[in-house]
């Protein structure tokens, strides 16, 4: 029905009147469902439809469908149930499940065979659903339909082969008005019988693959076709029994039938292949065809050298054309590429000569020289006729054995050695080393030295040689001042026959040693006699004196002197030349030099160590002789002996300084010299010596300029050397940059051209003569051909035939001919020859099979090769079979698949048996072992298994057949094989359930993938005709959603929230199908059981809100209804509130609750109640859900506005700006808005005589109080006034509070002094007694303050005074006191300046003048008048003038930097509570003397401080003084709340201040 549509009057079926339904607020509520369907119109009372009602989406297949709703009165409170029963119409279709029905059936289903459909579904109920179904007429099937069940009846048998598919139009027809109808396509596929044997499209495949195709190659592609489809058409490929090197060299793909590479292919190996392919489909029908592979020769082999024969060493005297060796050549390859050409490199005395077939000789072509070229290798190449042409090459060493033909030869033409005098017995000289290049003895060198003379002695006395090594040892110590050289003769000799030998002059250098001092000829040194030179006194600069002169005995650098002072008289006036030894003036000569010089001077060579002589020379400054007294007494005085110790420690210490200097040098240079040497073919290069500088050359000193060269000889790796002295480099020094090199020119020089001897003509002709004769050898080579036969597997040692006797040999022919066997084109050997007697025998197992596999020739090439002359004769050898091998079957177990619908006479091809012998002794025929359902059909190499008895899988469904194959050899062999054929299942069984109805009961809420329940279905058939698989038939959505079924086990699963609220239980179709479509149904039902699972809801139907606070108890504020979902006990529910509130729940009709008062309400006490309403079952365990109902109580005014405090007190400094906050009043009222709002106003009055409004003011919104005009302390300290709250009610409220304001004092009036009066020029003058005693009082200062307090608080000092010492004031008494004692010296005239000052912020002060008489009677006084201060005492005011502004400025600085450094402590952050912040005592005086009259006391204060939080700015109040209950100092101040409270009162009227805060400041 549309929205709007009436389904009946409420009003006129409740007999109401129209108007009471809108009046007592009539509504209608949902039983359990937030959802209303329904709805009422209060004007007409009529029941209208408020949403869409679709019976199907509420109801689904539920024959009755029944909505409950409920109409709700109030005042009274009524409740009527309205049951609406939705009738249903046919707005819904009937449908089948699927759009398309897909069913599989065999062409081989007999006539009558059923097939179960499955029902169409319709949503509508009773004659709207399904009622009949029809099948649109068509040549195969008719319908059965019986209730819900619809059967697809086979009426006539299919054909396959005719029509593959058939498409059926089922309809179905419910029984509505008008007619609605459905219809499903139903697809039967007509499934094929395995009735058709694979075809190849050849019998024969013939493919050519060449050699070392790559791996993966497709060789060929077998096809065959199978005329059954699907898995019986499914062909698949696989090789027949082949051998091993076929699997090993060849895949098939199983899918496309290529045959593909999978191993090296060499044609060398096998030129063909012959390979048996088998295809079968997928239920085991099969059939074979061959396929032949050509393998294409590929020039892949290089050719292989074989060195046959072989002399080795060659003596060096052999002629040219002698044979060496016998070379043979093989290539792998057939016809152009086995072809082979073969060579030798250029250069070498040999060449290769072809002999018979692949045979070459190798014989040599000139004169062999051992000691020019001991080894030839000698590089045989081949290379073949293929494309690209293939090589190899061959490297045969050959020796050449030596003759002795070569004496020793020296390295060198003569050899000079050098050596140090004074030289260890046994040193070694140097080395001599001579060559031969013959080989081991022949080249094996003694040697020893020749006898002669040195010197008249045997130069055995001198030297020695080492006979094995050649090195020359010094037998005795050689003096160089001797002799200087000397020469012996070494001979060295070789171990030949005969022996050889050469010699060689070796020449022997000494060198010089420096053993000699110098001898100093000038001044003699004996005696006490000492020579005197006299010196010019006008000598100047540079002129020769006198020259010492020394010669040594030594040579070379050894004697190369040089000339030192170590010692004189004046050490700056004489010098010496260092190479000289010329002593000279360093400067003129003066009369300040002593006439007497001494000079020690010390002559050293150049040896290593340095030798040294000293020599005293004496001179004399004098013109004449005559000048000098004494001249033997030249001495040193005491003086110069200390000038001499000195100078001895002087030289010892330049001297172990020099000398550890040196030490360091040649420490360094010793370090450089040690780095690694170059090396060039074992000669290093030394860097030349260190030489010293350039010497005089002096005539018989022996001193030379010559600089000298240094060979070393050292082996690669050795740190020891021979180490010779060879020339000098004056005239003809080679470079040192050069280096020593040989070339073979040298060599030839040196040993002589030595091809020139009359041997070679000799030679030449013989190597001529060699070759005619091996031509005429070659000429009578002969050629032969034999051929054995014999059976394969005979044993190793088998005679196979007599080979001497067969080519008319001598037995004896075959050994000194080095008869062997080589094998045609492989290393294996299979025959031998026996040397003794001349057989052939088998020298290796045959076997024809692993040699030839199925070839019916099987023949081996070998060939007998014999040598002087070479012959080679070609033996084929061919091996006969022998019947040694059983049949064998690929497989040792056939199996076979075979419908039990196989009709009779059906062929099975069975492969065949192999036989790897041939001929007669392979397979020749086959027999089967007698049984019920086959018989065997044998044609050649094709085997049938044909069906003679059709087979019943039901009786048996397995049958085993044993097939035997026979061979024609003698003795017979056999092989078996078992032949298992499986008997295949026709589908003719459908699924069969074990109930037709499954009962379940599942709890609300059970857990996703609970198992409810199992159905179980069982087929007859087997495999996939057997296999049963699971699903839902037609269900709704909702059990889509809420359950799953597994395929293959039956379980159905919940997989969705299982709710008994929503659906109660659930009642669902289940299809089995088995694996080709035939199918049956069942049905579950499932039961929902409760669960106390859901909580009451608690629903507010009506509420009065808000409430007067003056309502009556047991008035009705609102109606509560209770619903809760679960059933039975689940659902029945307690209802209470909480306690407290005065408000109960009185039970009403069903559901309903009522909420009333119980008592009277205040707003002011309460203004808001939030009454819970808590709801719980009676389940197990009980839930329970709670409501909270607000309601709020309207307000009266009838409460007026009350201050926060009693009284309020006000604190204003004196002089106050006007219109500045004194403080804050705040009353509260209550009452809510306008009732509660407060405005304050001043009451009148009078205050001091002036109206109260000429002093203060107030906000009337704030209530903050202002001055109207400025205070002054000293008219009037405090005075008090009325403020009025007043509420804005109807009536409006009021209430008043008193408010004191205190006046505090402000430092505003300075100091009065009393007494001295300070008025005209007059002055008081006090006399002071000359006795009187330190501390004695002389006068005192009187003044009074206006002010009050800390301003009051007066202190006195003397800022000026005539005698500053004299006289002290009190600081708090004004008492002017003396500080000692009187004495005559002091001043009579005293005068004082005394300032006063009080203790306000700022300070305020006054001033006076005293004048003190130091006497005992007046009249000592001349003129009181004149009383001044002189001119000193003047300066003297100046300086204190200046002394009292520079204290004050530093005082002021440091008050200053006090005053800033507790300024920025305060800075840090405060400690705040409740907005009052604590304020740290300020500083204070020290106590002060009280005075009466004066206005000083002895007094601590209390201060209060305001302080808005965050502000920096307060109001300071004075309160009152702490005489009687100070603390003591060292309390630390605690307060409480209370204590707050007592002092100040309720401070809390200021908006502004949220806790008071007080400071007890003790005075100190």
């Amino acid at each position: 029905m549309k929205r709007g549509s009436v389904i009946g009057n409420l009003a006129k079926d409740l007999g109401l009147e129209t108007g009471a339904l809108s009046n007592r607020r009539a509504r209608i509520d949902t039983d359990g469902t937030d959802k209303r369907y329904c709805d009422i119109n209060l004007n007409t009372g009529e029941l209208i439809v408020a949403d869409k009602i679709d019976r199907e989406g509420l109801c689904e297949e539920k024959a009755s469908c029944i909505l409950k709703h409920e109409l709700v009165l109030e005042n009274p409170l009524e409740l009527h149930r309205i049951s609406l029963h939705i009738q249903d119409v046919n707005d819904n279709s009937p449908q089948f499940k699927e759009g398309l029905i897909n069913i599989e059936i065999r062409e081989s289903a007999v006539r009558g065979a059923r097939f179960v459909i499955e029902e169409a579904h319709d949503a509508d109920v009773g004659q709207n659903s399904v009622q009949q179904y029809s099948l649109k007429k068509n040549d195969n099937f008719i319908l059965a339909a019986n209730g819900n069940t619809i059967e697809l009846v086979l009426d006539k048998e299919l054909d396959r082969e005719k029509q593959q598919e058939i498409n059926l139009l089922l309809t179905a027809l419910d029984g509505g008005s008008p007619q609605r109808s459905g219809t499903v396509v139903i697809h039967v596929t007509v499934l094929d019988a395995n009735d058709n044997a694979p075809v190849f499209s050849q019998a024969v495949y013939k493919a050519s693959l060449p050699e070392n195709s790559p791996v993966d190659t497709v060789v060929v592609t077998v096809s065959a076709t199978d005329a059954d489809e699907g898995v019986n058409g499914d062909v698949t490929y696989e090789f027949g029994h082949i051998t091993d090197s076929v699997k090993k060299m060849f895949s098939i793909d199983s899918k496309s039938g290529e045959i593909r590479v999978i191993g090296a292919v060499d044609y060398e190996t096998t030129t063909s292949y012959e390979i048996r392919v088998k295809a079968k489909d997928g239920l085991g029908l099969s059939s074979y065809a061959k396929a032949i592979i050509s393998i294409t020769d590929v020039n892949d082999n290089a050719p292989v050298i074989n060195l046959k024969s072989l002399t080795n060493p060659i003596p060096e005297d052999t002629i040219p054309g002698t044979e060496v060796g016998i070379i043979n050549v093989q290539d792998r390859d057939s016809e152009r590429n086995r072809q082979v050409r073969c060579s030798i490199q250029q250069g070498a005395p040999f060449k290769l000569v072809p002999s018979i077939k692949n045979y070459y000789s190798l014989v040599t072509t000139g004169q062999l020289d051992r000691e020019l070229v001991s080894d030839y290798n000698i590089t045989i190449t081949a290379t073949d006729e293929g494309s690209p042409p293939l090589s190899s090459s061959k490297t045969v060493q050959l020796s050449v054995a030596d003759i002795n033909d070569n004496p020793p030869v020296f390295e060198e033409q003569s050899y000079s050695a050098y050596v140090s005098e004074n030289n260890k017995p046994g040193s070694t000289l140097c080395s001599v080393t001579a060559r031969d290049p013959d080989w081991r003895q022949n080249g094996t060198v003694i040697y020893s030295l020749l006898p002669g003379e040195v010197n008249g002695a045997p130069v055995s006395s001198y030297l020695s040689v080492n006979g094995d090594t050649g090195v020359i040892h010094a037998v005795r110590s050689f003096d160089y001042e001797q002799f200087r050289s000397f020469k012996v003769q070494v001979m060295a000799r070789d171990n030949g026959s005969p022996p050889l030998s050469s010699n060689v002059t070796v020449s022997v250098f000494v060198s010089d040693v420096n053993d000699n001092s110098p001898q100093i000829l000038y001044p003699a040194p004996e005696g006490n006699s000492f020579m005197t030179e006299l010196v010019p006194k006008a000598a100047h600069g540079g002129s020769l004196v006198s020259k010492v002169i020394a010669v040594d005995a030594d040579s070379g650098q050894n004697a190369w002197l040089s000339y030192h002072i170590v010692k004189s008289t004046d050490p700056g006036l004489f010098t010496i030349g260092v190479h000289s030894g010329e002593i000279r003036t360093q400067r003129d000569i003066s009369e300040s030099d002593s006439m007497k010089q001494n000079l020690i001077v010390a002559v050293k060579d150049n040896g290593q160590p340095s030798l040294s002589a000293t020599c005293s020379m004496y001179l004399l400054i004098s013109d004449n002789l005559a000048e000098v007294p004494e001249l033997k007494d030249i001495s040193y005085d005491e003086k110069n002996s200390k000038l001499t110790s000195y100078l001895i420690i002087a030289l010892v210490s330049v001297s172990t300084f020099f000398l550890t200097f040196i030490i360091i040098i040649l420490g360094v240079r010793f370090c450089r010299r040690r780095k690694p040497r170059l090396m060039f073919d074992g000669a290093v290069a030394i860097p030349s010596a260190y030489l010293p500088p350039n010497y005089a050359d002096v005539d018989g000193t022996g001193t030379l300029r010559s600089a000298y060269n240094y060979d070393t000889y050292l082996t690669t790796g050795s740190r020891t050397s021979d180490f010779k002295f060879v020339t000098s480099y004056n005239d003809n020094t080679l470079p040192a940059d050069q280096t020593l090199r040989k070339s073979p020119s040298d060599f030839a020089d040196v040993f002589g051209d030595c091809d020139g001897s009359p041997e070679m003509d000799y030679k030449f002709i013989a190597f001529r003569l060699c070759c005619f004769c091996f031509l005429l050898l070659f000429l009578h080579v002969a050629y032969g051909d034999l051929s054995y036969s014999f059976p394969e597997e005979m044993k190793r040692g088998s005679v196979i035939g007599n080979l001497a006797k067969d080519l008319g040999l001598e037995t004896g022919a075959l050994s000194n001919r080095r008869a062997r066997i080589d094998t045609d084109g492989t290393d294996k050997r299979y025959c031998d020859i026996n040397l003794n007697n001349g057989e052939l025998i088998v020298a290796d197992r045959i076997d024809r099979e692993g040699l030839c596999e199925e070839k019916a020739s099987c023949i081996l090439k070998q060939e007998l090769v014999l040598e002087n002359p070479l012959e080679l004769h070609r033996i084929t050898l061919h091996i006969q079979d022998v019947n040694d091998n059983s049949p064998q079957f690929k497989e040792e177990l056939i199996n076979i698949e075979i419908q039990e619908s196989a009709v009779r006479g059906a062929r099975f091809v069975i492969e065949e048996a192999h036989d790897a012998d041939v001929g007669q002794n392979s397979v020749q025929q086959y027999s089967l072992k007698k049984n019920d359902n086959f018989i065997l059909a044998a044609n050649g190499n094709t085997i049938h298994l044909i069906l003679d008895k059709e087979l019943d899988r039901e009786k048996q469904q397995e049958i085993n057949l044993l097939l035997t194959a026979l061979d024609g050899g003698s003795p017979q062999r056999s092989g078996t094989v078992v032949i298992h054929v499986t008997v295949l299942d026709a589908n003719d069984n459908e699924p069969v359930f074990s109930q037709a109805v499954y009962k379940a009961s599942l709890p609300e809420n059970s857990p996703v993938d609970t198992v409810v329940v199992t159905v179980s279905a069982a087929d007859a058939d087997e495999g996939i005709n057997g296999d049963v698989t699971y699903e839902f038939g037609h269900v709704t959505e909702n059990v889509k959603k809420m359950f799953s079924i597994d395929g293959k086990s039956g379980e159905i699963r919940v997989i969705g929230a299982v709710d008994y609220e929503t659906t109660t239980s659930y009642e669902i179709r289940v299809k089995a199908k088995d694996g080709l479509g035939l199918s049956s149904y069942a049905k579950a039902i499932i039961s929902i059981t409760d669960v106390n699972d859901n909580a009451p809801v608690v629903n507010l139907k009506s509420l009065t809100n808000p409430i007067p606070e003056d309502t009556t108890p047991g008035t009705e504020v609102g109606i509560i209804n209770v619903q809760d979902r679960d059933s039975e006990r689940n659902r029945q529910v307690r209802c209470s509130i909480q306690q407290g509130a005065p408000f109960k729940l009185v039970p009403s009709i069903k559901n309903y609750y009522s909420l009333v008062t119980t008592g009277q309400l205040d707003r002011e006490l309460v203004s808001d109640y939030n009454i819970t309403i808590t709801a719980t079952d009676e389940g197990s365990p009980p839930l329970s859900s709670s409501k909270t109902v607000q309601l709020s109580v309207a307000d009266i005014n009838d409460n007026p506005p009350v201050f926060e405090e009693q009284s309020y007190s006000a604190y204003v400094s004196e002089n106050n700006r006007p219109g500045s906050t004194l403080c804050s009043v705040t009353a509260r009222d209550p009452d809510w808005r306008q009732n509660g709002t407060v405005i304050y106003s001043l009451l009148p009055g009078e205050v001091n005589g002036a109206p109260v409004s000429s002093y203060l003011s107030v906000n009337g919104d704030t209530g903050v109080i202002h001055a109207v005009r400025s205070f002054d302390y000293e008219q009037f300290r405090s005075f008090k006034v009325q403020v009025m709250a007043r509420d804005n009610g109807s009536p409006p409220l009021s209430s008043n509070v008193t408010v004191s304001v205190f006046i505090s004092d402000v430092n505003d009036n300075s100091p009065q002094i009393l007494y001295p009066a300070p008025e005209g020029n007059s002055f008081m003058t006090e006399l002071v007694p000359k006795a009187a005693h330190g501390g004695s009082l002389v006068s005192k200062v009187i003044a009074v303050d206006a002010d009050s307090g800390q301003n009051a608080w007066l202190s006195y000092h003397i800022v000026k005074s005539t005698d500053p010492g004299l006289f002290t004031i009190g600081v708090h008494s004004g008492e002017i006191r003396t500080q000692r004692d009187i004495s005559e010296s002091d001043s009579m005239k005293q005068n004082l300046i005394v300032a006063v000052k009080d203790n306000g912020q700022p300070s305020l002060s006054a001033t006076c003048s005293m004048y003190l008489l130091i006497s005992d009677n007046l009249a000592e006084v001349p003129e009181l008048k004149d009383i001044s201060y002189d001119e000193k005492n003047s300066k003297l005011t100046s300086y204190l003038i200046i002394a009292l502004v520079s204290v004050s400025t530093f005082f002021l600085t440091f008050i200053i930097i006090i005053l800033g450094v507790r300024f920025c402590r305060r800075r840090k952050p405060r400690l705040l509570f409740d907005g009052a912040v604590a304020i740290p005592s300020a500083y204070l005086p020290p106590n002060y003397a009280d005075v009466d009259g004066t206005g000083t006391l002895r007094s601590a204060y209390n201060y209060d401080a305001y302080l808005t939080t965050g502000s920096r700015t307060s109001d300071f109040k004075f309160v009152t003084s702490y005489n009687d209950n100070t603390l003591p100092a060292d309390q630390t101040l605690r307060k409480s709340p209370s204590d707050f409270a007592d002092v100040f009162g309720d401070c809390d009227g200021s908006p502004e201040v949220g806790t008071c805060v007080t400071l007890s400041v003790p005075d100190v």
